[in-house]
């Protein structure tokens, strides 16, 4: 089993980082994605993948850095002369979404006009995701892999449900949170895990500033936090993903960030701050995710 990190950022365009997307491929070269930010499309095609060749896609919830991508992703498929549909996997009102994107949404007029070359006519079932909307427990299962998900806590659940999974394949494990603040939910499907990708988004000092100005929502995982889970959790191994900008050093950036963040304190150098609280309870392997950073497993 290899994971390629497609994106490892959150809401904002990032020079370094894409949006989040995670691709699991199996030694059959089955590709599995999770999440569908801003980029992943074009980030599949960096890592050698043909976006035509994905089976299954898991959004983990429908915050727009998880899903911008999705409709390049199914109409790029498409003009790759996919064979079948993906199956879509997905919180309650991911339907709606994906209804509203492609024959009779917003990208009917491109459909239309590709749809006059025989080819694309031929293969128009291609953009009619098997779109199946997930409670928890196990989502998918065929003769490769099962998925299992389970709610976590990011934003109200009438808002948009948001999910964390277990992926089993291959006798290795992997487990992904999406975006959540920490929760029991997490610490059973990262169980012994081979992996766990977790989100991190900010440093313990910049979660302090926004607490302090009121700004944005707190819903994600400190760094500490996010060791107690790995520790809790007895994982093999842990990479930290979905980094809220803290690390940039681009001038636009930091004025996007300037009631976010400490602007001055903004950079790389904060990684070796979330280590130093990472490893106050967890002493296993440890990495921060950077875009198309693979692992074997």
């Amino acid at each position: 089993m290899k994971v390629t990190f497609l994106g490892t950022g959150a809401a904002f365009p990032d020079p370094e980082r894409g949006q989040s997307g995670i691709l699991i491929t199996l030694s059959n070269h089955r590709h599995f994605l999770l999440d569908c930010g801003s980029g992943t499309t074009r980030q599949l095609v960096c890592a050698g993948v043909d976006p035509a060749d994905v089976d299954v896609v898991c959004l983990s919830h429908l915050h727009h850095d998880h899903i911008c991508d999705f409709p390049a992703f199914i109409i790029t498929g498409w003009m790759f002369d996919r064979e079948n549909a993906p199956i879509l996997l997905g919180p309650k009102g991911v339907k709606h979404f994906s209804d509203h994107l492609f024959e009779e949404g917003a990208f009917k007029s491109d459909f239309l006009a590709r749809s006059h070359y025989q080819a694309r006519k031929d293969n128009i079932a291609a953009i009619r995701p098997d779109i199946r909307e997930m409670e928890p427990g196990c989502v998918y299962e065929d003769k490769d892999v099962r998925i299992f998900a389970d709610w976590v806590e990011h934003i109200p659940r009438e808002i948009s449900e948001c999910f964390g999974v277990r992926i089993e394949a291959e006798d290795r494990v992997v487990a992904f949170s999406g975006d959540t603040a920490p929760c029991d939910a997490m610490v059973e499907l990262s169980k012994d895990a081979d992996l766990l990708i977790h989100e991190c988004t900010f440093p313990q000092s910049f979660i302090e500033f926004r607490k302090k100005t009121g700004v944005g929502i707190h819903a994600h995982t400190s760094p500490g936090e996010l060791g107690r889970i790995a520790k809790q959790a007895n994982v093999k191994s842990l990479v930290a993903t979905h980094f809220g900008h803290f690390d940039s050093t681009s001038p636009v950036l930091k004025k996007a960030a300037r009631n976010h963040f400490p602007i001055d304190l903004m950079g790389p150098h904060l990684f070796d701050e979330m280590a130093v609280d990472i490893r106050l309870e967890y002493q296993g392997p440890l990495l921060f995710a950077r875009d198309l950073m693979r692992i074997e497993l």
